[in-house]
């Protein structure tokens, strides 16, 4: 036999044979597919019964809560204790697990299951989200900044427009899958991004005149600064979370966003100011587009709809940001009380006279 055939047939002996153990590894991996279905499926079944369980065991509490013995009463605290800490452990254990999509994701994606299953996975996913909101929000400062200054054709204009389209409906679909796999990112913050997105295709669909003319340098000046702004909140609020996620006070999968919340109060105070002239600037645009409305010549309706967008974002922003800076403030009075409760305590003082506040207060300080 030629060597050159004992050579193919020798490699073709091997190669069966990793064809074989193939075979049988794809085996076990259908299996344990399999096997993952049905815990998926056992784990969402328990979770189910044990919220329903829940919510009978606590309107039993409120009933059995009307004088108990002081053992009772304790025994009672603890059990009301371990059902406030329920529904955190049970979102964490979702995180995990397959979820129906919303009505957004259903009508952009089908009913596709968008859940990834593995920590390195989301975290990867998350990574990319912040990294595409980076790049593109530089890339619209630098078109913004290209369009103010040096360029004014109509064709620009609608490019930078196309782009805020694109770049809001993407960050849409990418939250709302983010939230799926366990981000906590919710509220106004989220539906701020579908206004956005609907004000840049009017912005795309008013045509070229005197009313788009006199209203374009605004616009553009202020799609500058809101995109360096933007730019101030991903690279400060980034290195926050990082630090904020070493020390186990926020969840791994946190986003920024471009707004404030709680957790910016340490170390990112100093952008609230960049945050409200922002909010007023929607304002000032709002006002401006409807001064335009009442003019004799007016006939697009682009004005119209893009002043009640801004007006919109202005207070949807502002009262945000004022509610979260109320409520950090009211935290931290309430903070400085128990403080002044404690130091008391220690001293053996039973009443504060305002004296003894005031003293209290000049020593923590």
């Amino acid at each position: 036999m030629p060597q050159d055939l004992t050579d193919v047939l020798e490699e073709w002996k091997c190669l069966e044979e990793e064809y074989q153990k193939l075979q049988e590894t794809h085996r076990q991996y259908l299996q344990k597919l399999d096997e993952i279905s049905k815990l998926q499926n056992k784990c969402s079944t328990s979770i189910f019964h044990q919220r329903k369980r829940l919510k009978d065991i606590s309107l039993q509490l409120k009933q059995c809560s009307k004088g108990p013995s002081e053992e009772d009463g304790k025994s009672l605290n603890a059990i009301k204790e371990k059902i406030k800490t329920r529904p955190n452990t049970f979102f964490e254990m979702e995180a995990f697990l397959p979820k129906k999509n919303g009505l957004y994701l259903n009508l952009v994606l089908g009913n596709v299951n968008v859940t990834l299953f593995s920590k390195q996975s989301k975290f990867a996913y998350k990574d990319e989200y912040e990294k595409f909101k980076l790049v593109a929000t530089v890339v619209l400062l630098l078109l913004s900044f290209i369009c103010y200054f040096f360029v004014n054709y109509r064709v620009f204009d609608a490019i930078l427009n196309f782009l805020l389209v694109w770049y809001y409906c993407t960050l849409t679909i990418r939250e709302s899958i983010l939230i799926t796999n366990g981000s906590r990112i919710k509220g106004w913050w989220v539906f701020h991004h579908y206004i956005s997105a609907f004000l840049s295709g009017v912005m795309l669909t008013w045509p070229d005149g005197s009313l788009y003319e006199a209203f374009r340098n605004q616009f553009l000046a202020y799609s500058l600064y809101q995109s360096f702004v933007q730019c101030l909140q991903c690279y400060y609020q980034s290195g926050c979370l990082y630090r904020l996620r070493a020390l186990g006070e926020r969840h791994n999968m946190d986003l920024t966003v471009e707004g404030f919340q709680s957790w910016m109060w340490k170390g990112l105070t100093f952008l609230l100011p960049f945050l409200f002239f922002g909010h007023f600037w929607q304002l000032f645009n709002g006002l401006c587009l409807f001064r335009m409305a009442l003019l004799s010549d007016w006939r697009e309706w682009q004005v119209l709809m893009c002043g009640l967008c801004f007006l919109i974002l202005f207070m949807g922003n502002f009262f945000t940001t004022v509610a979260v800076v109320r409520q950090k403030l009211k935290e931290q009075k309430s903070e400085f009380k128990e403080t002044q409760r404690v130091s008391c305590r220690r001293r053996g003082i039973t009443k504060v006279s305002p004296w003894q506040t005031w003293m209290l207060n000049h020593n923590t300080h």
